[in-house]
């Protein structure tokens, strides 16, 4: 018998139970670690203007003050991104109207594009 006969028995064939269900589920839902949005996630994220606040090329971070970014669900704010290539935050200072795509990158926010705002 796998479980003696004892008045825990059936919270730990529960708990049991519930574990492996659980670890099933995320097995099947859960994206490999440092994985990144989709292609078509990406493709679909429309770019999001804002002002360029700070840059510190040596950190690899931008702070943006933006609009509401809809692929993220963030309402408008200012905020420090990480970049997502060094070369991102080559030309832009602060002061400059951008446009820009944002990501969230496991579990960080990451601007993937920066434009001049047209």
């Amino acid at each position: 018998m796998l479980f003696r006969k004892s008045r825990f028995a059936p919270a730990l064939f529960a708990a049991a139970i519930s574990i492996a269900a659980s670890g099933a589920v995320l097995a099947a839902t859960d994206a490999p670690t440092g994985a990144s949005a989709s292609p078509a996630t990406t493709a679909s994220a429309k770019l999001t203007a804002g002002e360029v606040r700070k840059v510190d090329t040596e950190q690899g971070k931008v702070t943006i003050k933006h609009e509401p970014i809809g692929n993220l669900d963030m309402p408008a704010m200012t905020m420090v991104f990480k970049a997502g290539k060094p070369e991102l935050l080559k030309n832009i200072q602060a002061g400059d109207k951008i446009e820009f795509r944002a990501e969230n990158v496991a579990g960080a926010f990451v601007v993937t594009d920066i434009k001049p705002a047209k």
